[in-house]
């Protein structure tokens, strides 16, 4: 994908154009963050940039207001990488670029014949799939389907789940695809999730909690998942990162293997400030799927 910028009259001001269709009639501009992330995927995605104060958005084209230099805002060559891949992230996850009902910001896109299919993609979430996905601690939303591709988009927040994320993703892709033969692939999108507050715990609230928690869910519990295994994240305090090993990975043998030549070391390089990761999983209690009878 390549996106072309045009410097604005407005130092403070750039244009992207992503080579495609942004709106599909007018514009919208956002002032603040609340306004954009309650209202647009793409511009909550874009508000997450330190420095990014407006985004608007056009039919071809996405408009950055960033912080001005009188105010020690970063420079364009600094801010415009991260707006880039902001904008690729964004059509990569096939998310709509605004909120909504399907049938209020896609209406348009999709054909009767693809909105029949849309509806039964629906149903199937809301009625079979999702109450199922509660019972076990997690939660589900449909967001977009490509008749282009047959790919669905889906909305997922996986991290009260008693069992492997990425086992439940196949079992969930498997239902739509055996009920709905249109459906070739599908993609699952973080949830956003409302901060809960935790006093016990403050570490599960911080950004560096939540790099952790996708690592484990998007990299490592998918690696792990072949021998029955998953990690969990129970706390952050000071530099310490502390998981709690479960499934074919508690009582095994490889355990330590495991966490110090694999997963301390990938949390280590995707958050520097950890230093050190601790198991505080019971290897002594529970089945051992290794050793059992």
């Amino acid at each position: 994908m390549f996106i072309q910028t045009l410097p604005q009259a407005d130092e403070d001001k750039m244009q992207f154009l992503p080579g495609r269709q942004v709106m599909t009639q007018g514009s919208i501009a956002f002032d603040n963050a609340e306004e954009g992330s309650r209202q647009s995927p793409m511009a909550s995605r874009l508000f997450d940039i330190p420095g990014v104060e407006g985004v608007e958005l056009g039919e071809d084209y996405v408009t950055i207001t960033k912080t001005s230099a009188a105010r020690k805002g970063a420079m364009w060559i600094q801010l415009k990488p991260m707006v880039l891949a902001a904008i690729m992230d964004h059509y990569m996850a096939g998310l709509p670029v605004l909120k909504g009902a399907v049938e209020d910001t896609q209406e348009n896109s999709y054909s009767a014949e693809d909105m029949k299919i849309v509806k039964s993609i629906q149903e199937l979430v809301e009625e079979r799939i999702r109450p199922q996905l509660q019972d076990d601690g997690g939660d589900i939303a449909f967001k977009s389907f490509d008749p282009t591709d047959g790919t669905v988009i889906l909305d997922m927040d996986s991290s009260g789940l008693s069992t492997p994320a990425f086992g439940t993703q196949i079992k969930i892709e498997n239902t739509l695809k055996h009920f709905v033969t249109n459906i070739s692939r599908v993609k699952f999108e973080r949830m956003q999730e409302e901060v809960v507050s935790d006093g016990d715990r403050p570490g599960l609230q911080t950004p560096e909690a939540e790099t952790i928690r996708i690592l484990l869910e998007t990299r490592i519990n998918p690696a792990i998942a072949a021998h029955g295994g998953y990690i969990t994240l129970i706390d952050i305090l000071g530099d310490t990162a502390y998981v709690e090993m479960a499934g074919g990975c508690q009582g095994c043998g490889m355990a330590d293997a495991t966490l110090k030549q694999g997963v301390e070391v990938e949390i280590k390089k995707s958050v520097p400030s950890i230093e050190a990761v601790l198991d505080v999983t019971d290897h002594a209690g529970g089945a051992n799927p290794y050793y059992s009878g």
